[in-house]
């Protein structure tokens, strides 16, 4: 199966469970939820004109919607050519539950890679079994889209981006029918906001649940 890729680059993950870990970051281009925060707009609209060849998309561009078409094994053939030696693959967007991930995830473990999906929750989930699943629900976006209990469900972390108490209460609505017990439930302030951050924590140690910062823009990596 051929996906289409905006990027792939190595570093370090920078939010949720896995903050700190080495990994590989493969973004998929498209997506037609419509966040109004989000910081890669350019991966939204699947262009032709922005079509580039597969060798293009190894490495880090924030500026075009640019993407090549690439399968499972001419992925990690990639990650071989630039000799990167993370374990952990990050498949990202855009929005990449779009797409059928069952074969990209199964190529990676059989060849040795622990594989994450990020994804809004949007859209069914369809990956290996032991892939794990971040779901950073996007509620009431332009898109119009809804968080679907499928995805909810899948999930293994639950990273919710929040600024306000409505942002607290909307989660809450979203888990009433779910059983979370076995699932990791983070609280990620939009945008290095203090009073979100101070809300965060304050939730996070009431309920028990997760901080995530993401601590790659503090560090100012990708």
């Amino acid at each position: 199966m051929n996906y289409p890729v905006n990027e792939v680059f190595e570093t370090i993950q920078g939010e949720g469970v896995f903050t700190g870990v080495p990994a590989i970051f493969v973004r998929l281009q498209g997506c037609p939820v419509g966040c109004a925060w989000c910081d890669t707009k350019q991966t939204w609209d699947v262009l032709e004109v922005n079509k580039v060849t597969p060798e293009q998309v190894i490495s880090v561009d924030g500026t075009i919607g640019r993407w090549a078409e690439h399968t499972a094994q001419s992925l990690i053939a990639a990650f071989h050519a630039k000799g990167f030696t993370a374990r952990h693959i990050v498949i990202t967007g855009g929005e990449p539950c779009m797409y059928d991930l069952r074969e990209l995830t199964e190529t990676l473990h059989n060849q040795g890679f622990a594989t994450q999906i990020e994804t809004s929750g949007t859209f069914d989930i369809n990956c290996a079994d032991n892939t794990w699943v971040t779901v950073s629900p996007k509620v009431n976006m332009k898109g119009g889209y809804k968080v679907l209990a499928q995805a909810l469900n899948r999930a293994n972390e639950i990273k919710h981006p929040i600024a306000t108490e409505n942002h607290i209460a909307e989660l809450d609505e979203l888990l009433q029918d779910i059983d979370i017990s076995a699932k990791t439930i983070c609280l990620q302030p939009i945008s290095q906001k203090p009073r979100a951050t101070e809300l965060a924590m304050k939730v996070c140690i009431a309920r028990n649940w997760r901080l995530s910062i993401q601590t790659h823009k503090y560090l100012n990596i990708d």
